[in-house]
């Protein structure tokens, strides 16, 4: 429980209990705590399979293709607080085993990539392993979402190896270019700190400047290719 709260005072730790707990008793709530804060080595462990995966893949690259198709990686996994609420907020069973059989993004992998292709190469690449099972691809970069978000999304199964057995644990990969990145940080902390009465006007600006920051990735990609096409000539 130290774990979860280390970083929050006496009075908002009660506070974050009471707005999961939604009436559980205080000591079924910690047991369900405790079975989180389990399950939080779990992801983490799925999660630093994939990067090795991912880094491993970067690594190749440097030194057979003198590049590096990522930029990047960041992970990330959901806190148990943050779990619970979003069990709370789809009406879910509050368990472990209710939250590994409905959400699919407790472990997050995000990775950044210098250009648009090395986004699709390196979801290839990862995907065709023979150990990683894909669930469901949502490309937000062929289908962007309505406010101008792109990147592509990729649920995988990965296996986990423990004392006692294996265990197949789903994780989200984000992979997206430094533009992409670029314009879903700032949007993400521009849009949740709108006035409402500004907040039309603003979303469209933000819409637009993701359509000029694809632009731009297109361009990149496009001199990137004369590039290489001149490299291969050359030789």
């Amino acid at each position: 429980m130290d774990k979860i709260f280390s970083n929050l005072e006496p009075d908002k730790v009660s506070k974050n209990l009471n707005s999961v707990a939604n009436g559980t008793q205080a000591g079924e709530l910690v047991n369900i705590i405790h079975s989180f804060v389990i399950a939080e080595n779990l992801y983490l462990a799925a999660a630093r399979e994939i990067e090795t995966k991912l880094e491993n893949l970067n690594n190749e690259f440097r030194y057979t293709k003198d590049r590096n198709p990522i930029h990047h990686i960041r992970t990330r996994i959901k806190s148990p607080q943050s779990i619970m609420s979003k069990l709370r907020r789809r009406n879910l069973d509050l368990s472990v085993d209710s939250a590994r059989r409905n959400l699919t993004d407790i472990a997050g992998i995000r990775v950044i990539c210098p250009y648009i292709n090395d986004i699709y190469m390196i979801a290839g690449m990862l995907t065709k392993q023979d150990d990683i099972t894909l669930i469901r691809t949502n490309d937000y970069i062929q289908n962007p979402k309505p406010n101008g978000y792109r990147s592509l999304h990729l649920i995988v199964n990965v296996p986990v190896f423990l004392s006692e057995g294996k265990e197949n644990v789903a994780a989200e990969v984000q992979i997206r270019t430094i533009a992409m990145d670029f314009w879903a940080s700032l949007e993400h902390e521009i849009a949740y700190k709108l006035p409402e009465r500004k907040s039309k006007k603003i979303k469209k600006e933000l819409k637009d400047c993701a359509e000029v920051i694809n632009d731009t990735d297109k361009r990149m990609q496009k001199m990137y290719n004369v590039l290489t096409s001149y490299q291969i000539s050359a030789k």
